[in-house]
């Protein structure tokens, strides 16, 4: 039987979605099993250790020398030991890593029931652990990993309880139960469509995951199983959707340029082009596309603390939508991005938010975004800040490229 197409076979998109989860035994729709998606008994493997020197760790090593004069804070070529805090910022600090000054960091997160214990991920296979809430790092790697030619990209990680998710790119699937000290990786068909971008831990065993092309999976048994929670793709329902009225639809890749969930498990991604933007909750049949009510192209977009949107466009503008919940009508907010694009908005609480973005641009709102200023403290870091990740009220991080790791100081 042939593969089905999912970007173009539409004539059937359900059809579609339903065919490529199942084994060739019968199998309740949207599901796939063990036998067909993992292809191999998952293997455990409780050698995640400090990295020793290798052939990766050589060329790593050259490249940073190479680039050690002009980014001099990111200090440290000893990757089993942790390195100490640099540069003070007015309310934040950077974090010296004991990694490539190259590498680009996507995500973090840390173990519910030890807030102290946390992991940071990147591009280049980089994974961090810290158990002291962040202010030193010591690197980590997977042996299975490792023992393959390809140089994974982390890029996201998600705990509930002592049990995390890692997901990557090429496909890689890693999971935990015992507060990441060891982990079990659980192989994935190269038929899953799309790259996973995104999973949430949602209790016991259970997860959900996200690939670029708008694929939601859950499972609820450790991953030996998944579900799919919508019933076509993405570019399916565009072509349904196209006369419509969403503008730029035709032009769509096929793809997110990013996906931001809710605490309530509502989804708003954008699409690669940043021409409009669709939202998907729990129970709907498939993503719901709008306009973008903006003239510019949408850079970023997510979920404020009050259950509304934020909004960011390319070219530095920023915007709330009015009211709450999913909707297309916004505001622009005046901000100071000197120009430089801001790419993330994270809240500290429901009053206190911060937006980070191109050439170390900082910016602090204390009225729920009404009005923002900027942290000038930051104006002379040389990265780029992509994301804004808050664990609570007290615990923060900025995260960049070029190895850059800001620590809220509270």
């Amino acid at each position: 039987m042939a593969t089905p197409n999912l970007l173009t076979d539409c004539s059937n998109p359900i059809a579609a979605v339903n065919t490529l989860f199942t084994h060739r035994h019968p199998t309740p729709a949207a599901t796939f099993n063990h036998s067909r998606i993992f292809q191999q008994p998952p293997r455990s493997f409780n050698t995640i250790r400090a990295s020793a020197l290798n052939r990766r760790d050589f060329i790593a090593d050259t490249a940073a020398a190479a680039a050690a004069l002009s980014l001099a804070p990111i200090a440290g070529s000893d990757s089993t030991s942790s390195v100490a805090k640099a540069d003070t910022l007015s309310e934040w600090e950077r974090v010296s890593l004991p990694i490539d000054p190259g590498v680009v960091l996507l995500d973090i997160a840390f173990v519910p029931d030890d807030p102290s214990h946390g992991f940071l991920l990147g591009t280049r296979q980089t994974l961090l652990e810290t158990k002291d809430g962040g202010n030193t790092w010591i690197s980590r790697s997977i042996s299975s990993a490792e023992d393959e030619d390809f140089n994974y990209r982390f890029n996201a990680i998600s705990f509930k309880g002592k049990e995390g998710w890692i997901v990557g790119k090429p496909a890689i699937l890693l999971h935990t139960a015992d507060s990441g000290d060891s982990w079990e990786r659980i192989p994935l068909s190269a038929e899953l469509p799309g790259d996973m971008v995104y999973i949430k831990a949602t209790g016991e065993n259970g997860a959900e995951m996200v690939t670029d092309e708008g694929a939601i999976y859950v499972t609820a048994n450790r991953g030996y199983n998944w579900k799919a929670a919508v019933q076509e793709t993405v570019s399916a329902t565009l072509n349904r959707t196209v006369s419509s009225g969403i503008s730029g639809a035709s032009y769509y890749t096929g793809t997110f340029n990013t996906v931001n969930r809710s605490p309530e498990g509502n989804y708003v991604a954008v699409s690669s082009r940043g021409n409009f933007y669709l939202t998907w909750e729990p129970g709907q049949p498939y993503w719901q596309p709008h306009n973008r009510a903006v003239a510019r192209r949408i850079q970023n977009m997510g979920w404020r603390a009050d259950g509304g949107l934020w909004l960011l466009v390319r070219g530095g503008g920023l915007y709330l939508s009015k009211g709450t919940g999913i909707t297309e009508e916004f505001e622009e907010i005046p901000v100071q991005s000197r120009g430089f694009g801001i790419l993330d908005v994270g809240y500290r609480s429901k009053d206190e938010a911060w937006a980070a973005g191109g050439s170390g641009i900082l910016l602090k709102t204390t009225n729920s975004g009404k009005s923002w200023s900027r942290d000038k403290a930051a104006d002379d870091i040389a990265a780029n800040l992509y994301s804004v990740k808050f664990i609570n009220d007290r615990q923060g991080f900025v995260l960049g490229n070029d190895g850059v790791l800001l620590k809220y100081l509270g």
